[in-house]
């Protein structure tokens, strides 16, 4: 290169000088930037590899710190985002908070219309051998199951309201209150949260909550004065249905220790009445094992030791759509019909134990009434027996009711024609069913569906 020629290039170099210059500036400012800035285009543009190397790692470090610094940095947008994803969560689970008292009808915090399942249980082994729980293989069964899940989910919404009512009553029962209270208490709350709506939804039949010596069937009519005493063992057994597919569910309150061993060997004697249910399973091998479990308990009471005993003349029963008592009956003692339980049937497994004779008979005045399934039309001639009929028709149908249930409907002076409904045997009267006075009586229930592929205890909670 000719001395000329480097005159020539010489003016060129000035002005690089200013650009490195503003280089040096930007990579200087760089460094000040706190870790979580970048540039608007997300690109660093750096003079050196030693720069580009150290902004490198710090990006990196940046990537993994941020998750953990932004909460720190940004408390406000953390805390929302944070209430954002609860929000999400339960919409997504399609479950609101239930009130306390329960006033939150459970469809709608289940709107998506898959409300909870019962306990899901295998089959028991039968006679031959062969092993029920084969069925979970079955393609066959499984499709079949699938079909019903119209008619599963509406018995577990009714169990569900079964679930959280019996909860919140078992919350507040103490001795003091008045009967006739605790069992309006009870069906206002079960209205609420199965959005009672005429024989769509609603009760299955009046609150049972029988005392003692009485095992079944009492509910306060008006102007029932009894209060729950202490010493007092109180059966609550109340039932909720969904366009008739209902459930029947019972358990027992004590306050007074000393009872603990009979509720235990009751509560044995359903949970063993459960588990060996299933299809095909002889209605009296139930019986047979519910009465030896139930009598292998003995209960001190006041210094007396009885040995519990199954009530032989109540029993557990199928249930069908409207029809409490659908025609099959699950016995509690030995000796029991040999008819086979079947796939598709739904039973309300029930038993009571006594410290008493272990034989019940009516007593007490009549509180419970149901249209008799079987009954065709039958004239009447009384306009008030005509007018009561409509209206339980219109609002029980073939489930059962009481009067105070008549009551509550606006009826007065309805008792001749209630009874003149009884004499043609349209309605049966359901009196208290009770054993000797002085001894002491507890009963537990679930309702059970013989699905095609499993058993499923559908009223099952975490409460028993």
């Amino acid at each position: 290169m000719t001395n000329d020629e480097c005159l020539d290039n010489g003016p060129a170099l000035p002005p690089a000088e200013p650009e490195v210059a503003e280089q040096s500036k930007k990579k200087k400012k760089k460094k000040k930037k706190k870790k979580n800035e970048v540039d608007e285009g997300g690109d660093v543009n750096v003079g050196d590899g030693d720069a580009a190397g150290e902004i490198t790692d710090r990006l990196a470090k940046q990537e993994i710190q941020e998750p953990e610094e932004k909460p720190e940095q940004d408390g406000e947008q953390a805390s929302e985002g944070g209430a954002k994803k609860k929000k999400k969560k339960k919409k997504k689970g399609g479950v609101k908070e239930q009130t306390v008292p329960p006033t939150i009808p459970i469809a709608e915090l289940f709107p998506s219309g898959d409300f909870p399942e019962g306990e899901i249980m295998q089959y028991p082994k039968l006679a031959d051998d062969r092993m029920a729980k084969d069925r979970f293989t079955d393609e066959e069964k499984r499709a079949l199951d699938r079909s019903q899940t119209y008619l599963y989910n509406e018995v577990r919404q009714a169990a569900e309201a079964h679930r959280q009512t019996r909860k919140y009553m078992r919350s507040i029962i103490k001795p003091g209150m008045l009967m006739i209270d605790i069992c309006e208490t009870l069906e206002n709350t079960a209205r609420k949260l199965i959005q009672e709506n005429g024989l769509e939804a609603g009760l299955a039949f009046p609150t049972g909550c029988s005392l003692n010596h009485c095992a079944a069937h009492y509910t306060p009519n008006a102007g029932d004065t009894t209060v729950l005493q202490y010493d007092d063992v109180c059966k609550i057994d109340f039932g909720t249905h969904i366009n008739g597919h209902l459930v029947d569910c019972a358990f027992t309150m004590t306050f007074n220790p000393k009872y603990d061993k009979l509720l235990e060997a009751v509560k044995d004697a359903t949970n063993t009445g459960i588990r060996e249910a299933g299809i095909d399973v002889r209605l009296c091998d139930i019986g047979e094992r519910i009465q030896e479990v139930m009598e292998s308990y003995e209960v001190e009471l006041d210094g007396k030791t009885y040995q519990v005993k199954s009530i032989r003349n109540l029993n557990g029963h199928s249930v069908s759509q409207y029809r409490i008592h659908a025609g099959k009956t699950v016995p509690i003692v030995k000796g029991g019909e040999k008819i086979k339980m079947e796939e598709g049937e739904f039973y309300a497994i029930e038993t009571f134990g006594s410290t008493g004779k272990g034989v019940v008979h009516d007593d007490m005045e009549v509180s419970h009434y149901m249209k008799n399934f079987e009954v065709g039309h039958v004239p009447l001639r009384l306009t008030k027996s005509k007018q009561l009929l409509n209206t339980i028709n219109q609002n029980f149908g073939t489930l059962a009711f009481c009067r105070r249930w008549l009551d509550r409907l606006g009826q007065t002076k309805y008792l001749m024609a209630l009874k003149n409904l009884m004499d043609v045997g349209i309605i049966d009267p359901y009196p208290p069913l009770c054993d000797i006075k002085g001894c002491y009586t507890a009963q537990w229930e679930h309702t059970l569906v013989l699905r095609p592929t499993c058993k499923e205890v559908i009223t099952r909670g975490d409460d028993y």
